[in-house]
């Protein structure tokens, strides 16, 4: 079995932002079997539109995406959207799953909208995710998950993510995947 590329896509550029705390739990997760590499694409880390090219080739390289989301505003935050929109093509015929948190709702309004972003961009989204409600109290001071309820929803979210992926890719080496109508 091929490698499978996931990238890891942050959500937050926020100063004390928590994404660094899930997405440390959700990259551990998603790296423990041997035949996976994870690429962590921060938008904090990111000079947008500058390193544009960049990006591309990340999201290019990736056979699946999860992205790490927090709920500000009833939504996803802006820094998600223009990383989201500085690539167009690279994102078609990939499925994206989604690790969401925040109050008490977990994030889940801001997956929601993420769903007809990606579906815009001809990406397959994931019935099934991770959401953290009331996340500050799921996570200790050193980052350590304080109930592990959530490793086996993401368990079968990668299990799903892995099972999407395979099959887009095989599908996009017999017939080059392309949004022209017929």
């Amino acid at each position: 079995m091929e490698e499978l590329k996931v990238a890891v896509i942050y959500g937050s550029n926020r100063a004390g932002r928590m994404c660094d705390t899930v997405g440390t739990w959700a990259v551990g997760e998603i790296s423990l079997p041997p035949d996976v590499s994870v690429d962590v694409i921060d938008p904090k880390e990111l000079d947008l539109p500058n390193d544009g090219a960049v990006l591309k080739q990340r999201i290019e390289r990736a056979d699946a995406f999860v992205v790490v989301v927090p709920e500000y505003n009833h939504s996803y935050p802006a820094a998600l959207k223009m990383l989201i929109d500085s690539a167009h093509r690279e994102w078609q015929a990939k499925p994206v799953g989604f690790v969401s948190y925040g109050g008490i709702s977990g994030g889940l309004r801001a997956v929601e909208h993420l769903r007809g972003v990606f579906a815009e961009l001809h990406a397959v989204t994931l019935r099934d995710s991770v959401s953290f409600a009331n996340v500050w109290a799921q996570f200790g001071p050193d980052g350590a998950m304080l109930q592990p309820h959530a490793a086996k929803t993401m368990k079968v979210m990668l299990r799903r993510l892995r099972w999407w992926a395979e099959a887009l890719r095989r599908a996009r080496l017999e017939v080059p995947y392309t949004e022209e109508a017929a």
